[in-house]
């Protein structure tokens, strides 16, 4: 019967969640965690072997979409001096996190979450308020660079944590080295394959398909990349962020696999892993000070920081544009809350900084988008605002 509440109550909450979410103005991702953590704490849903499959799965799924919005040819266009200030920004979010975190007595795990940056919910922004932003242009080429050290990050705290600090983990770290060096050579060669032979992008994905063999073609692909990460003892996550590059990288003009996509991932395996985590937060331990003041220090720190490194940003974009661009990358939640699942199985921390860390994810998104809604609404636009 408690199987059959499960069930119940998931499939309820996946239907009834975006409803809410519009209600509150907030995007579906805190609503989600906000429920499993309700639900579990009335019984209805826990831990199943099933359950926690498809939430792994759908922590992958949502890196293979943030690495989809990775857009290289873009990037590889803009002015080298908006490059650098992105480069300049993320290396201050490092320093000050670093810094900031061991002034305020921080353990060494909460402090690697300070700095993170994630692309996850820049996609709700941008449906929000137009790709063609420029505020939103600024955040995603600083949030890709951001995101891709981040994974980085994840990765070698993964492999720490598995193998230790010592020759093993310099042996994995080889590894990853080694990968990504393949991965760029692959990357060239392949580009230089379909610029001489364009008929080959159409082999794969034809235009008269009867077999979805475009979304076919994707999950190979992040399928094979979990993989490799597996058989080399890496984050499997960066293996499905780069999966999600390759495809935007060499099918960017396929919007319909886009929309597809995130049709799949958005509409049922992304939902179920953010209720995943609020279930495995436990509501009683609100009643705890130090949950509550833990975590609003770290929010508080992770924006005091940001705000800060838009300093870097001033030449590009103006002030109140570079406050939102620092507001629009304070909401590192999947990533957070990867490190903190990662510190507490391997007993690096415990209960209490764990639910600091999931109870701060919670906040910095819902402060950051009630933030950005009220500075936004306010905003005189300018048509004259400087060129990225």
């Amino acid at each position: 019967m408690t199987d059959i509440t499960l069930l119940l109550s998931l499939s309820a909450s996946l239907w009834l969640a975006p409803y809410l979410a519009g209600m509150l103005r907030l995007p579906s991702a805190p609503v989600e965690i906000v429920l499993g953590s309700l639900l579990a704490w009335m019984g209805l849903i826990h831990e199943h072997v099933y359950f926690d499959l498809v939430a792994n799965v759908g922590f992958l799924y949502l890196m293979f979409l943030a690495g989809l919005e990775v857009n290289l040819r873009d990037i590889t266009t803009r002015p080298g001096s908006t490059i650098r200030k992105a480069i300049l920004f993320v290396i201050a979010l490092g320093f000050m996190g670093g810094v900031g975190g061991f002034l305020l007595g921080m353990n060494p795990i909460t402090i690697l979450t300070l700095p993170l940056v994630s692309l996850g919910l820049l996609a709700s922004l941008s449906k929000t308020y137009g790709k063609e932003a420029p505020w939103l242009q600024l955040a995603f080429i600083v949030g890709v660079i951001g995101e891709m050290t981040s994974i980085a990050t994840l990765t070698i705290f993964d492999a720490a944590s598995t193998v230790g600090f010592g020759k093993e983990l310099a042996m994995e770290m080889g590894y990853l080295m080694v990968f990504i060096a393949g991965i760029y050579l692959l990357y060239r060669l392949l580009q230089t394959l379909f610029w001489w032979h364009p008929e080959i992008k159409a082999l794969l994905i034809p235009k008269l398909d009867a077999f979805d063999q475009d979304i076919r073609l994707a999950m190979a692909l992040f399928f094979i990349l979990i993989a490799v990460m597996l058989m080399l003892h890496l984050e499997l996550a960066l293996g499905a962020f780069i999966a999600g590059v390759a495809i935007a990288a060499f099918f960017h003009r396929e919007k319909a696999l886009e929309a597809k996509l995130s049709s799949l991932g958005f509409g049922f395996l992304i939902p179920l892993f953010f209720m995943h985590v609020g279930a495995s937060f436990d509501v009683a331990f609100l009643k705890i000070p130090s949950v509550i003041t833990g975590a609003l220090t770290i929010t508080a720190t992770v924006f005091t920081i940001r705000i800060l490194a838009a300093f870097f940003l001033r030449s590009l974009i103006d002030k109140r544009s570079a406050v939102l661009v620092s507001l629009a990358l304070s909401m590192p939640l999947t990533l957070q809350v990867a490190v903190a699942t990662i510190g507490y199985t391997t007993h690096y921390i415990g209960l209490i900084p764990y639910y600091q860390l999931i109870l701060a994810s919670l906040l910095e998104v819902i402060i950051a988008m009630v933030s950005i809604t009220f500075i936004h609404s306010g905003r005189d636009t300018d048509p004259s605002s400087p060129s990225l």
